[in-house]
């Protein structure tokens, strides 16, 4: 009740002040026709005007109420409500006009113009003495800073403005949006909403430096890669926070906003533009198949699953040892995808007994194998638990899908299985003749699909280095010089779906993962775009490579070549010959040195794998 009374009484003064500016438009317009004189003939016009002044007020206030003019919340006024504005003292002339006409009173020729725009602008003025007045108090809240960040936008376009208006308008946003850039020499110089166009993207670190920048967001939604990468790579040379919007549907959707905001991940420092391989035109084949993912609570077996969901398989089954992982895709895609024909099994691969029957049981037409052991460090100090998981639970998961006639098996493989130096990548090359084994004597179609580091996966370096800088560093390195070829989980899942689509049988498909990273740099970044400076507030320590680490990973092995496939980033490695009699029973020689936890294991596996070379 309280609130309606409060609407009433706003309508109500808002009728009052039209019926002053009304009141006061006709004699003022008719007083500037004259030149500011009181002339006989001025003064019988008025007189006319007063006459008709009820009416015209009766008429003036239904043509704004029908306009919109008492509805609106005057504060934040936009262009539209100017239109409003306009068209209503537009309409507000003309029926006064023609009123006029009818009731035989006369008045200048030039009239009904002067009137139009000295109520245009009294309405006009009035309305929008709200927001200007809000306005006035944002820049001076915002010049006193009291506790604000210091903000630069870059980009003036249409998202940037947008930007800019959300973080004026906004009482609950601690931003002090101080300057813009644009690399436009057109708007240099000028200024957006009252925030000056300081200059393009190369005086993002002085700029950031004079006006004491806290914190930088980029508004350039239509930007290809190439540029943003540029941007973020000068941003990362101060010491500001960084925010991103995300891409270009943000800004068609008219989703441009602060929440659409994120934080700038190492992800955009990659140095080349992500991996697209076309998912969704090679993807057929999944669907109304039963589909097996074994691992698939893990980093890359779960965005598997989420992708394989997607696209309408008859049957997903997720095989995986750890059941909070499995539990938490379960839910997940129960949530997302209600008509799903799921099933969640617990269970190790090790296990012949039990892979068997979940083979038999669910007969799976297409095979991920994505469960394996992948901490180098670790598998150092467990050998045996590398062989028996990844070779040996590699070996009899591929003959079940033998047995039970599967039409394609994918293994996850890693770029640590070319020339190893540790017992993790020595099993996943090991794991790759199994399948190359495999495929020559089956009809199953057994690929291999190898690709370096994953970002965000469980226990890769991102992880490590953000929750080093949170608890405030050291963030620690093994190497200054060590580098990495690295790809996103979302880049690997495709990579891997895309081998299925295009298996022939005993393919090793090989990314094209553009310039290495090295390390050192990934740390630097992540200090900076968190908004610390690297060796001053948080401190790097070097701590030597770690049992069987190398500076740098290889894709390729020098006898293999490349066989180019329909996307140029993908590429087929020729496989290696090898005999497969020899090869089986040393299999079997590993079955058993590894039960018996054999103490001589990696000197074992070096006799098999040729390229392998234990470090130290």
């Amino acid at each position: 009740m309280q609130n309606k009374k409060k609407l009433v009484s706003r309508v109500l003064l808002l009728m009052m002040v039209d019926a002053m500016i009304i009141t006061i438009a006709g004699p003022l317009a008719i007083y500037l026709r004259y030149n500011f004189l009181w002339e006989a003939q001025a003064i019988v016009f008025i007189e006319n005007i007063f006459q008709y002044l009820p009416l015209n007020f009766l008429l003036s206030v239904t043509i704004f109420w029908m306009c919109r003019l008492y509805q609106g919340i005057w504060k934040y006024a936009s262009a539209s409500d100017l239109a409003n504005i306009l068209l209503g003292c537009f309409l507000s002339a003309l029926t006064q006009l023609i009123g006029m006409k009818l009731l035989g009173l006369p008045f200048p020729r030039s009239y009904p113009f002067m009137y139009f725009a000295i109520l245009s602008a009294g309405i006009t003025t009035f309305r929008f003495t709200y927001r200007i007045l809000g306005y006035i108090q944002s820049r001076r809240e915002g010049m006193m800073k009291a506790g604000k960040r210091n903000t630069m936008i870059v980009g003036a376009g249409e998202a940037g403005y947008t930007l800019l208006k959300e973080l004026q308008n906004s009482r609950f946003i601690g931003q002090n949006v101080c300057c813009i850039v644009d690399d436009d020499p057109g708007k240099k110089g000028k200024y957006l909403r009252g925030v000056l166009v300081a200059g393009n993207r190369y005086d993002i670190c002085r700029l950031a430096r004079e006006y004491e920048i806290d914190e930088i967001m980029i508004a350039i939604p239509s930007a290809n890669h190439g540029m943003i990468q540029e941007i973020l790579d000068i941003c990362s040379q101060t010491s500001c926070k960084l925010k991103v919007l995300p891409g270009l549907y943000q800004l068609v959707n008219g989703e441009v906003s602060v929440s659409k905001l994120r934080n700038v991940e190492i992800e955009d420092l990659l140095g080349r533009a992500p991996v697209d391989t076309q998912i969704d035109s090679i993807m057929g084949y999944v669907s109304g198949k039963t589909v097996l993912v074994t691992g698939g609570g893990g980093s890359i077996g779960s965005e598997l699953c989420r992708q394989i969901a997607r696209h309408e398989p008859k049957r997903l089954v997720i095989f995986d040892i750890y059941e909070n992982n499995a539990y938490d895709i379960q839910q997940e895609l129960k949530r997302d995808y209600p008509k799903l024909d799921l099933v969640v099994l617990i269970g190790s691969v090790r296990n012949t007994h039990r892979i068997n029957n979940v083979f038999e049981k669910y007969r799976p037409n297409i095979v991920y194998h994505a469960a394996a052991h992948k901490h180098v460090p670790l598998m150092e100090d467990s050998p045996n638990e590398a062989i028996k998981n990844n070779v040996l639970g590699t070996y009899k998961t591929a003959q079940a899908a033998d047995k039970f006639h599967a039409s394609r098996f994918v293994l996850i493989s890693t770029d640590k299985a070319v020339n190893p130096t540790n017992i993790m990548g020595a099993s996943k090359r090991l794991c790759e003749m199994v399948i190359q084994m495999m495929n020559s004597r089956s009809k199953t179609e057994f690929v291999a699909v190898r690709f370096g580091n994953v970002l965000g996966s469980n226990g890769s370096v991102i992880p490590l280095f953000k929750k080093q800088i949170e608890e405030g560093g050291p963030v620690t390195v093994t190497h200054p010089d060590i580098i990495r070829y690295f790809m996103t989980i979302p880049e690997a899942v495709s990579l891997v779906l895309q081998a299925g689509a295009q298996a022939k049988g005993g393919e090793i498909f090989v990314l094209d993962m553009g310039k290495p990273v090295k390390i050192l740099d990934l740390a630097l970044n992540l200090i900076r775009l968190s908004g610390y400076r690297p060796y001053e507030d948080i401190d790097i320590q070097f701590t030597g490579l770690r049992p069987g680490e190398k500076l740098y990973e290889e894709l390729l092995m020098s006898e293999e070549g490349l066989q180019s496939t329909e996307n140029e980033l993908i590429h087929i490695g020729k496989p290696i010959e090898f005999d497969e009699e020899w090869f089986c029973r040393q299999l079997e020689e590993l079955d058993a040195w590894s039960r018996q936890d054999c103490q001589d294991i990696k000197e074992k596996v070096m006799e098999i794998v040729p390229t392998y070379h234990m470090e130290g």
